[in-house]
């Protein structure tokens, strides 16, 4: 039977537990060292090159052609849909 998240967690709390026992809601992952990983705005490849210009990510010689050939309102589409709220200028 399928549950969400927040109904484990419900029931979890609502069962008797031993003090040290390990649950969803008690996890603490420390965080990680490894760099994020950083993904294309055109293909969604791995991009291991941005535009100086526009703030875009691309992974090839010809999405570098289009991104350069996009208009800013496109750009900054692109860069609201990443969560970059850098202004396009």
């Amino acid at each position: 039977m399928w549950r969400s998240l927040k109904q484990i967690l419900t029931a979890e709390r609502s069962l008797p537990w031993q003090d040290n026992a390990v649950l969803y809601y008690s996890i603490n992952a420390p965080p990680t060292f490894k760099p994020t990983k950083k993904y294309s705005d055109i293909s969604g490849l791995p991009a291991p090159y941005m535009d100086r210009h526009s703030k875009l990510y691309y992974s090839n010689v010809e999405e570098f052609t289009t991104i350069r050939s996009l208009p800013m309102d496109i750009t900054a589409g692109y860069l609201q849909l990443r969560g970059a709220n850098t202004i396009v200028g």
